[in-house]
Parts: C-alpha cells; structure tokens; sequence
C-alpha cells in the first residue's frame, strides 16, 4: 500500500504559495464549490475587492475551460492516457495572484490554443480592448462559446498571459496556462 507524505506535499505547497489546488474532474457542481471556497479564501486574505473580483473571474474562465475541454466527446484519449480531469491552482507570490490550470489536449486543439493565445501576448490594454470589442461582434462558435475567455483573462493580468503546449504524443499534448494578477 502507497502512503503518501501530506507534510512534504504541504511544504511545497506552502513554499510555492499555493492557497488552493484541485487535480480531477471538473463538473458544473465543482466548479461552483470550488468556486465558493475561492472566494471565502480570497476574502480571509483580505485582498481588495476589485483583485478578488479579477482572481475569481479568471478562476471561473480557467475552470471552464478545464470543464469543456475534459468533458469533449470527440477527443478519444489513449487509454493509458484517458485522464478526464485538469489541474488548476491559486497561488499568492508577493502582491501577485497566479491562477494556474493545465489538462490534456488533442494536438489538433493545442495549435488552435495558439492561434487564440499568440496575438494576445504582445497586446497593451488598448489593443485587449479594441480585440474584445471585436470579438463581441462575432457570431458564436460551434461549440457555443464568443471567444471573449482569454481575452478577458488578458485585461484582467498584470503581465502577458504565459501558456505552454508540452507535446506527449502524435495525438495529445498537456496545455498549460498561467495569469498573473
């Protein structure tokens, strides 16, 4: 029987700043308990509402996107890779909040990442902006969504959004996404 060191595992957590973590299957009721647990957390750190507004949105957009992209019926994982689940984190550094979130993509999806992701990079407030307002008049995706996620997660950081497509195979890689509030 495995037997897990929770006191190293809390040291890291603690050297890291991580104030809230969650690895597994992201539901619409776990996103909404996470989603009060965050809150309560952010609130006992005594941060300024309006930091607490911005952590807690992109929370919830990062979550989502764990929600959808883990739950996608068309994406057939190999077997030993059929993790139906994301990784996300909430870590204090500073002044700064990091909310961090990564899962498995199919390739397919991890170039379309990038084509989303690139132009926000080097964007300034203005250009977020204007981008925002344009997409807004863009008809829905298929998939139902405006595409207004990593924008919104771009005018709300505090620095470039930072991602990382880490390929695992000829069919999946493990996209990541960092925003520093």
């Amino acid at each position: 029987m495995q037997r897990f060191d929770l006191l190293s595992l809390r040291n890291t957590f603690e050297k890291q700043g991580i104030m809230i973590s969650f690895n597994g299957y992201f539901s619409h009721t776990v996103i909404e308990q996470l989603g009060e647990a965050v809150k309560k957390h952010l609130q006992s750190d005594e941060a300024p509402k309006n930091r607490i507004k911005d952590v807690f949105s992109v929370f919830i957009e990062q979550a989502q996107n764990l929600k959808n992209y883990t739950t996608r019926e068309d994406i057939k994982l190999p077997a030993e890779k059929e993790s139906r689940s994301g990784t996300l984190i909430i870590a204090r550094n500073e002044d700064n909040y990091i909310i961090s979130s990564g899962n498995i993509v199919h390739n397919d999806d991890a170039v379309l990442l990038r084509e989303h992701l690139e132009p926000l990079l080097g964007a300034d407030k203005d250009e977020l902006k204007r981008l925002y307002k344009n997409q807004l008049r863009e008809p829905l995706r298929d998939d139902g969504g405006a595409g207004l996620g990593f924008i919104s997660m771009a005018r709300k950081a505090s620095t470039p959004l930072h991602y990382s497509v880490k390929e695992l195979d000829a069919e999946t890689s493990f996209f990541t996404i960092e925003v520093i509030i």
